[in-house]
């Protein structure tokens, strides 16, 4: 039964597009030029399949994700903070083909090029962090900042030092490109986070100590939180606007 609810808050809370992959042409509208048949036509003229509407066994998804599939689990978005139902990671399923194509190969040196610095909150830390500029991701990450320093010591102190933003690096589990390698995730204090990947050959048992007032503020900006995955990973939160509400 508790699964069945949790897995209720899932669907309930994620955004309501008339199609789920519509949401790409409103999160990226400078990159997307429309959808033609089973086709994502970007401005460039390049076209990417959208995938089989069915869907497949999670690990295959996992590593193999189609556009349909990376937009097949929704976020939820503002939905209270709650253990998340097995096998859903709304947002770790990845196109790698759309991501490389959106942010570049970091490993070609297409990425670096369009990094800025941060400020990342200027009150309590003020240091800089790269983030990428493509889809005015470092905007985000900006405003976001802005609304973090603005919170009480006690609250802020778990989101300083970064454990990090741009890293050329693959995920620990699956061997894809990271969010972090291309510019567009950011990882906050390591001394309060948890992650399944610490506690691989278990079922996952969430834990969270991260509270509800931080991920909001990324959430509204247009970040998921790892946290809101089965696979949990609460220092995570990466720019995925696609699978945001627009605001």
């Amino acid at each position: 039964m508790r699964r069945c609810v949790m897995l209720a808050l899932l669907l309930a809370a994620g955004p309501a597009w008339a199609e789920p992959i519509d949401a790409l042409l409103q999160a990226y509208p400078d990159q997307l030029a429309g959808i033609e048949g089973d086709a994502l036509v970007w401005r460039d003229g390049t076209r990417m399949k959208l995938g089989d509407p069915a869907a497949r066994p999670f690990e295959v998804m996992l590593r193999d994700a189609s556009l349909r599939d990376q937009m097949r689990q929704p976020y939820p978005a503002g939905a209270p903070l709650l253990p998340p139902a097995p096998d859903q990671d709304p947002g770790r399923l990845r196109d790698r083909a759309f991501f490389g194509h959106l942010y570049g190969d970091c490993k070609r040196n297409e990425v670096a090029p369009h990094l800025a610095s941060v400020i990342w909150l200027p009150r309590h830390w003020g240091q800089a962090v790269r983030f990428t500029t493509v889809a005015g991701a470092d905007r985000a990450l900006a405003a976001v900042s802005a609304e973090l320093d603005a919170l009480p010591d006690e609250t802020a102190r778990m989101l300083f030092p970064p454990a990090g933003t741009y890293n050329c690096r693959t995920v620990a589990d699956t061997g894809l490109p990271s969010m972090h390698a291309y510019g567009a995730a950011i990882d906050i204090n390591t001394a309060y986070a948890d992650s399944w990947f610490w506690h691989r050959g278990q079922m996952p048992i969430w834990h969270n100590r991260i509270p509800a007032e931080v991920v909001s503020i990324f959430e509204r900006h247009g970040f998921i939180w790892g946290g809101r995955w089965y696979h949990y990973d609460t220092m995570h939160f990466e720019y995925r606007p696609e699978l945001l509400p627009v605001r």
